[in-house]
């Protein structure tokens, strides 16, 4: 039996200079993930990052493990056949809101759909970064870019609200100016078992400075942080002047706690699917920005073992003879 070597997150770093420019939301979202590995418990040898294509798709170079730095839009394609083939890695997919839901968006909806076993990081800054500028499938209704001097006339995808109708079964939301609430949603992604997507909101201040500001700003952040706890009550806002959330029917609302019984109180609960989505939904001005956990489905098949499943079922029929299928004919009978 075989003990896995006690890391620390200097074991996670590698000898590579790492290139963002200078003030990155990406160095905070690098420096949380190398101090988790540690904990994880798995050797270094069986953990793989791949990425497609942009600022957040570096991130493999950064990780001193095994790495796959794909094409634009792609890594869900590559994570789901080196899945298949080793079921056994840990894989974690990281990507942009540009990588993942432009291009990439037919690819990260299946990889979702399937519930394959990896970890999706979407880092979320409203832009192109790496091409300069342009607007991105997040950038807000109205946004001027060098794509969109009139301003983008395009309604923007809410990534989480995304990953939950795609059918993922773990969906949380950090910020990277949040560390200590970043490393809690990572951790409980890396853990989960099955298809775990974690939207972080990443600053691009070259091209998109305080995109989040409503959550970076001290005042904004206590008129917009919604802190998600299982089981408690979506509450926010400055103490004595705190708001809530309640449901008329299927219809969030936003009531000050003062004028609101209790037991009326929109209560969090992460295992259901409905409200998770309802929640995936909710945005500033009109709404807080939840943060944490969304939605979390346990005891779900995975695609890996439904596939696996399938072959072990195959395999039960006896060994089959490839050269002689290949050389039966022009057409063959499947039974």
């Amino acid at each position: 039996m075989t003990t896995t070597p006690k890391y620390t997150k200097k074991d996670f770093e590698t000898d590579q200079d790492v290139r963002w420019c200078p003030g990155c939301g990406d160095y905070s979202i690098l420096a949380t993930v190398q101090k988790m590995m540690p904990d994880l418990g798995i050797p270094k040898e069986n953990i793989v990052f791949v990425s497609g294509i942009g600022c957040s798709s570096r991130f493999p170079y950064y990780m001193n493990t095994y790495g796959f730095h794909t094409i634009h839009g792609r890594a869900p394609a590559v994570a789901t056949g080196l899945k298949l083939a080793r079921p056994d890695l840990k894989v974690f997919l990281v990507t942009g809101d540009g990588d993942g839901l432009s291009i990439g968006g037919n690819h990260l909806l299946h990889v979702l759909r399937r519930n394959l076993d990896v970890t999706i990081l979407m880092f979320n800054n409203r832009i192109y970064g790496l091409t300069k500028g342009q607007y991105s499938p997040t950038s807000e209704l109205g946004k001027v870019t060098k794509s969109t001097p009139a301003g983008s006339t395009d309604r923007p995808i809410s990534p989480c609200q995304f990953a939950l109708t795609a059918g993922a079964t773990f969906v949380g939301r950090a910020v990277d100016r949040s560390v200590a609430q970043m490393d809690q949603v990572l951790r409980r992604a890396a853990a989960h078992k099955g298809a775990a997507f974690v939207e972080i909101l990443q600053n691009c201040n070259v091209f998109n400075d305080l995109a989040w500001n409503a959550l970076y700003d001290k005042e904004e952040k206590l008129k917009y942080e919604l802190k998600l706890e299982h089981g408690k009550p979506l509450v926010f806002g400055p103490a004595g002047d705190q708001s809530g959330l309640v449901l008329e029917g299927l219809t969030p609302k936003v009531v000050k706690l003062k004028d609101t019984a209790p037991e009326k109180l929109w209560v969090h609960d992460e295992t259901n699917r409905h409200a998770s989505m309802l929640l995936g939904q909710l945005f500033a001005p009109d709404f807080p920005i939840p943060l944490g956990v969304l939605s979390n489905q346990t005891g779900v098949p995975t695609f890996e073992e439904r596939a696996g499943a399938q072959e072990e079922a195959a395999l039960k029929k006896g060994a089959g003879n490839l050269d002689a299928l290949l050389r039966s004919g022009e057409t063959w009978t499947v039974e």
